[in-house]
């Protein structure tokens, strides 16, 4: 009962605080340089960082097994992932660029793991007899870190495309204005002349100078994040491997789960491949992680949707009336 009373109380803190982080990165948007938002919110991300953190080593403490046996407890896990990529890029730099990234997503993730469409998973049972394994903390846990990771990079080549491709409309409408306004070929070809020396002015303006560094950043912190959840990805795949092998007789069963997980490392496998060569680098490779993004949900949560399969135990089920 104080397990469990200690577990509700956490879970409203966390999601709390995390909401009024969300508020003040919108208002950081609109206000610019206030710098006692930027420490509230980051100091909030650390409540809620250590909230999450103390939820689950309560829930582990009173089940008595490591808190990702279900949707709900994995979701929950999934938020602590995103919430530890913000500290501990919180701690590298002196200013977080990645909480608007990193805060929501950890937010969002709990909120939904809260919501009522959960309700049944929220109270703590006793483990599926294909769980009661030592390698259940090895495959999940690197699992769920995995997608964090890579969610969070995916997220960042989408701002990155947003960005560019935001870059190209603005001056794709320039070059028509200034093509429909002409009427002589004496006008066209002064207007061309302007056209040039206005993309030029435009593309050395400190404004597009800072969008250009804005794009590198993002592209190395997509990166450097992807990589990383690509190294999770690879070793809950390979430790599931194993785990399968002594569970069911098989390293590999093409189970629904385990056939979108391999798609999904084959994906981020072929950004990484892309990263290798420099034609390809930035907007190309920013694309391969966005799809990688909507594999991460199918794998991850739309396969659930359907119940089926020997990852069946982390079905979603909705709660009846």
């Amino acid at each position: 009962m104080i397990f469990s009373t200690l577990e509700h109380i956490l879970t409203h803190i966390s999601f709390s605080v995390g909401s009024i982080v969300i508020t003040i990165h919108f208002l950081t948007l609109l206000v610019d340089e206030v710098i006692a938002l930027d420490d509230s919110s980051e100091k909030g991300m650390i409540v809620t960082f250590f909230c999450i953190t103390g939820l689950l080593v309560t829930r582990w403490i009173y089940s008595g097994h490591l808190p990702l046996s279900d949707l709900y407890e994995s979701l929950i896990f999934l938020s602590w992932g995103f919430s530890l990529i913000h500290t501990v890029s919180l701690f590298k730099r002196r200013k977080n660029d990645l909480g608007a990234i990193t805060a929501p997503s950890a937010i969002f993730t709990q909120g939904f793991a809260t919501s009522g469409l959960l309700t049944k998973m929220h109270e703590s049972t006793i483990l599926a007899p294909a769980l009661q394994s030592q390698w259940l903390m090895m495959h999940v846990s690197m699992m769920i870190l995995g997608y964090a990771a890579l969610l969070c990079g995916s997220l960042l080549s989408v701002a990155l495309l947003v960005i560019t491709f935001r870059k190209v409309i603005k001056l794709i409408g320039k070059n028509n204005n200034l093509v429909n306004q002409s009427f002589s070929f004496g006008e066209i070809q002064y207007m061309n002349e302007r056209s040039n020396l206005l993309l030029n002015t435009y593309f050395l303006s400190s404004k597009n100078y800072y969008r250009y560094q804005l794009t590198q950043q993002l592209d190395r912190w997509s990166y450097r994040i992807i990589s990383l959840g690509f190294i999770f990805l690879t070793i809950g795949i390979l430790s599931g491997a194993v785990w399968a092998n002594e569970a069911w007789g098989s390293y590999w069963n093409w189970d629904p789960k385990e056939t979108w997980a391999f798609i999904t490392w084959t994906v981020f496998a072929i950004y990484l491949h892309t990263r290798t060569n420099r034609n390809l680098e930035g907007v190309n490779s920013a694309i391969v992680a966005s799809m990688g993004f909507l594999i991460i949900w199918i794998c991850y949560f739309g396969v659930n949707l359907l119940g089926i399969g020997l990852h069946s135990y982390g079905s979603f089920t909705l709660t009846s009336n």
